[in-house]
């Protein structure tokens, strides 16, 4: 059954087409029905629906515009034009948008049932083409040759020379020269062990094929599959597993590095939505920054690790940009430490998103990995210093004072000798960390707390101008939507069009009560172009027009 959601401004259309048409019967639930674009736009987001039948002519947002919205934010939807006008310009445009039917007014049921046939077919036929597992093992096997699957992820793992990279790229017709390179990770939200123990309702959700199997490799599978059409749609992707996650390697010839990023951010979230809506799976991905040398990939590889880690605390089901999170620096004038790596990220990794029972572990298993009975005091100085050095970094990226995680104005270095044994030593290490992890906490949230402050007082002053929007914020703001917009909902607990709606609607009342103002000059005021489309808003909110509120208000009938 295909969700589908109807739009017209005439109610005797809408509700003649309900009842004309025996919608289930033709695999069709029409889940909501909307007067106007603008309304429909917000059902849309809020269903994500197989198929909107929409008329033209309608008020505050047509059809074209709604057709044209729908094809920037969710391009699987399917379209079908209703409409009386015949005029060639409505035609062009239509094809322009990639508008899937179009039937002209007046028609019968019947000429809709059929068109609405067709578009069940297409459909159908891409639904069985995701379901088919053993197509999409298949077509895994030819798309990703075992050699060529090493090397790529011995690219992403660490630092290889570039002579080698040229050899085994000319080797695997690998085509890796461009001006800048940025790596992210897709990584399936449910694992076979979440699956295993989710209820019956959850697991309903996956397709049949699925349903079967609960394998993880065969999600894994499903969603390289997904993910790898979609890049090559664009041409300038390596798509490949590493370590049980779908790993994007972006190359691009373009040198504006925040343009490329953009673009591939907006690809990313393409292959979210897409998984979810095919696979009834959700994803995480992170994102690393963007590099100009091959030999780099693995730094920013480093940083979509790192990005991810990020979901226990933005939530998962979303895209994840380092640059975003977090202080970025330019990995190839940064080395990393001489101090064995895998502990060291480790360590930095615990101190920056878990928690401080998670942290003592972490530091605990510092010290048991190592058999320290067999070093010398001067090793295990060495190797305390190296540890130290790992928080001292973390610090210094969070511009903090060493007084303040030390709890000292000595070098911290020197505290080493007055302990006694390691596992004191072991201790202080716990403590500082916790302690660290702490300011950092406390100090994102902070920023967290500033940043949307700083959106409000914006929006306080620019509510009223009609085009304000999400990306002007953030355009002032520096950062980026899709960080943004979580970030604003959590802490505000509404979205950022309801608040932008809500200081407009409190305005206008306001001015109701203290001015002669007219309407129309009320509905500019607060930032409405179209004063009809303002009434229907301020009716929507409060269940009453704004002449009715000045009026009653007036005889004192209204807060």
């Amino acid at each position: 059954m295909y969700s589908l959601i109807l739009v017209d401004d005439e109610e005797d259309v809408r509700e003649g087409l309900l009842d004309e048409i025996n919608w289930e019967e033709y695999g069709f639930q029409v889940v909501e029905k909307a007067e106007n674009g603008r309304e429909a736009t917000e059902l849309i987001e809020r269903y994500v629906p197989d198929v909107v039948v929409t008329d033209i002519h309608m008020p505050f947002m047509n059809g074209l515009q709604l057709a044209e919205w729908i094809r920037n934010d969710y391009p699987n939807t399917k379209i079908i034009i209703l409409t009386g006008y015949d005029e060639f310009e409505y035609a062009q445009k239509a094809i322009k948008l990639h508008i899937d039917e179009y039937i002209l007014k007046p028609f019968s049921s019947k000429e809709l049932v059929d068109i609405l046939l067709k578009v069940k077919q297409q459909l159908d036929e891409e639904t069985a083409d995701k379901d088919n597992l053993q197509s999409l093992i298949q077509h895994y096997r030819k798309s990703l040759p075992v050699l060529k699957g090493i090397f790529l992820s011995s690219l992403v793992s660490r630092r290889i020379p570039i002579s080698e990279i040229i050899e085994k790229s000319l080797s695997y017709e690998l085509n890796m020269t461009a001006n800048s390179y940025m790596t992210s990770i897709v990584r399936v939200d449910y694992t076979h062990s979440d699956l295993q123990e989710a209820d019956s309702s959850k697991i309903s959700t996956l397709p049949e094929s699925m349903k079967d199997t609960k394998d993880r490799h065969l999600q894994l599978f499903a969603v390289l599959n997904i993910t790898t059409e979609i890049c090559e749609k664009y041409n300038d992707f390596e798509v490949f597993l590493h370590n049980d996650d779908v790993v994007l390697l972006f190359m691009d010839q373009d040198k504006d590095s925040e343009k490329t990023s953009r673009r591939m951010l907006k690809i990313l979230e393409e292959v979210r939505q897409n998984v979810e809506k095919y696979l009834k799976l959700t994803v995480t991905i992170g994102a690393g920054t963007m590099t100009n040398s091959v030999e780099g990939v693995h730094h920013s590889y480093n940083e979509a690790l790192q990005a991810l880690d990020y979901r226990l605390l933005l939530g998962n089901n979303r895209v994840i940009w380092i640059y975003d999170v977090e202080t970025s620096h330019d990995p190839m004038v940064h080395e990393p430490l001489h101090y064995d790596e895998l502990k060291q990220q480790m360590l930095i990794r615990s101190i920056k998103v878990e928690t401080a029972s998670e942290v003592a572990n972490t530091v605990a298993s510092l010290f048991t990995d190592v058999e320290m009975t067999q070093l010398t005091v001067k090793d295990c100085h060495v190797y305390v210093l190296e540890i130290l050095t790992s928080i001292m970094k973390v610090a210094k990226e969070f511009r903090l004072e060493l007084d303040e995680i030390f709890g000292s104005n000595e070098y911290p270095f020197a505290e080493i000798t007055k302990f006694n044994n390691l596992n004191e030593v072991k201790l202080w290490i716990t403590g500082i960390c916790i302690k660290l992890m702490n300011h950092i906490s406390k100090g994102r949230q902070s920023s967290y707390n500033q940043l949307v402050d700083n959106a409000k007082s914006y929006i306080s002053i620019h509510y009223h101008e009609s085009d304000i929007s999400i990306n002007k914020v953030c355009k002032h703001l520096h950062i980026s939507s899709g960080y943004f917009s979580g970030i604003f909902k959590k802490e505000v607990k509404m979205t950022f069009v309801n608040y932008v709606m809500h200081l407009r609607m409190e305005s206008a009342k306001n001015l109701l009560r203290s001015s002669d103002m007219k309407l129309f000059e009320i509905a500019e005021k607060v930032g409405f172009i179209d004063p009809n489309y303002f009434s229907f808003c301020f009716r929507k909110k409060f269940g009453f027009s704004p002449k009715e509120y000045r009026n009653n208000n007036v005889g004192g009938g209204y807060e």
